[in-house]
């Protein structure tokens, strides 16, 4: 699979039927030998709007393990996890 066709599909969570993003706003995790780790999604508030103390949103950081991918469409790819979010920033 090329990463030009993961472009533009909407993540959606299994475990709670959340929409998440779009795989072209992602980032990749790629390990040494190449293979795809993660896909990271980051959010300036976009995923639960928290305001930050200076009235700029927190980004939140979604890591999404590749394990975690239960099914690619051709509109939106599935994945499954429970614990969404990673760690703030």
């Amino acid at each position: 699979m090329l990463l030009s066709d993961l472009a533009g599909k909407e993540i959606i969570n299994l475990y709670d039927g959340a929409k998440l993003g779009l795989v072209g706003d992602a980032d990749l995790d790629i390990s040494l030998n190449g293979s795809v780790e993660a896909i990271i999604l980051t959010s300036r508030g976009g995923f639960s709007s928290i305001w930050g103390s200076r009235g700029e949103r927190e980004r939140e950081i979604l890591v999404i393990p590749w394990q975690s991918i239960k099914k690619v469409g051709f509109e939106v790819m599935i994945i499954d996890l429970p614990n969404k979010f990673e760690k703030n920033r």
